[in-house]
């Protein structure tokens, strides 16, 4: 039986188990195409009709089903990945497909090879050396294509054409930060030297290019881009990959001490003192520009709160629980997105959230 009131760590995963999961198992989950469909209405019950299906929410889901040990839908998800998102010509993964299964937007996306790499990490937990095997070789081989094909500078470019051979868009934040994400997971799943050494390297970079001196903040865009933003909710995800890794680079790079900086400014400018919702976006000096409350950020709040090296800010952590479970679940499945007065923005349930309450979840005692 759920606990309605949502007020505890573990009223938090009975939901999940309870209410999050099953949706993406059955109603959310198209056995025809073996792919869940993007998005579901707020019942929790009835699917969006497709456009199309992207491979990073593929891989979303399959991360949450290895997380979860539920083998067989994982390894339907895993086949699903290969078949319908590898490009065999090119290499690398197709960013979506359409309907009916066929290539509809045909770039190549870093956001999307970094999810790619961090499913496969999970996945290669599997019981059954076969497939933990191929996991392990997509997984490799992933990141040695983002290596020889995305270098971007010291970076590497969010968007290329089909075939690599062209940059769509250069380094932005999020997509470096679920490489970062995805070879921490490699290197846990693994233990290869190698992704250590890509994590020193990429760390190093991105701290030079993104991490603002005057507030300790991670830029979305390089430094000094024109019309650049702060996200509340990235500088908590990156403060707890900071800390939950404890990757050398990172203080070596000094972003573990930036980000401390970073979680008091964002706090103060980026979270509403009455309800502790997280807004969306803030310029660079800490002005909201964008005060619309999505309910990864509230979850990533929890992982900060979970992994702060202070006791007086981890002592927050069960209000803060409470509030989010108050404010952002249901008895159907959960709001995405609403106003700081509880409007709802986004009334249907994405197949991709469940990344972010399985994560954040996983770090609450």
């Amino acid at each position: 039986m759920v606990d309605s009131n949502f007020s505890t760590a573990s009223a938090l995963r009975s939901h999940y188990q309870d209410i999050i999961l099953p949706i993406w198992r059955d109603a959310g989950f198209n056995q025809n195409v073996g792919l869940a469909y993007e998005s579901v209405a707020a019942d929790g019950k009835t699917p969006l009709p497709p456009v199309r299906y992207r491979a990073m929410a593929c891989a979303r889901q399959l991360f949450v089903f290895s997380l979860a040990q539920e083998w067989q839908h994982a390894d339907a998800l895993f086949a699903s990945l290969r078949h319908y998102f590898q490009d065999k010509q090119h290499g690398g993964w197709f960013y979506s497909v359409d309907a009916d299964g066929k290539p509809k937007e045909r770039q190549k996306d870093l956001y999307t090879h970094a999810f790619v790499i961090f499913a496969c990490a999970e996945y290669a937990r599997h019981p059954h050396e076969k497939q933990a095997q191929q996991a392990l070789a997509l997984l490799e081989e992933t990141s040695s294509l983002i290596e020889s094909n995305m270098v971007d500078g010291t970076l590497f470019s969010s968007v290329m054409t089909e075939d690599f051979s062209g940059k769509i868009s250069g380094p932005t934040q999020n997509p470096l930060m679920h490489l970062t994400e995805a070879w921490l997971a490699a290197a846990a799943t693994t233990s290869q030297a190698i992704f250590a050494r890509r994590l020193d390297k990429l760390i190093s970079a991105f701290a030079g290019t993104f991490v603002d001196e005057a507030t300790g903040c991670i830029a979305e865009l390089p430094l000094n881009s024109d019309n650049n933003w702060i996200e509340p909710g990235h500088q908590f995800e990156w403060l707890f990959l900071v800390e939950s890794s404890q990757h050398p680079a990172f203080e070596k790079a000094g972003m573990q001490q930036a980000l401390y900086r970073a979680f008091d400014f964002v706090r103060r400018t980026g979270v509403d003192a009455q309800t502790g919702g997280v807004a969306a976006a803030l310029d660079m000096h800490g002005t909201l520009t964008d005060s619309t409350q999505r309910i990864w950020a509230q979850s990533e709040y929890l992982r900060a709160l979970a992994y702060h090296r202070e006791a007086i800010v981890r002592a927050e952590l069960p209000l803060q629980i409470a509030r989010f479970g108050a404010r952002f679940l249901t008895a159907s499945g959960w709001i995405e997105s609403q106003a700081v007065d509880g409007k709802i923005v986004r009334a249907e349930l994405p197949s991709t959230t469940a990344y972010h309450l399985a994560t954040a979840y996983a770090t609450l005692s």
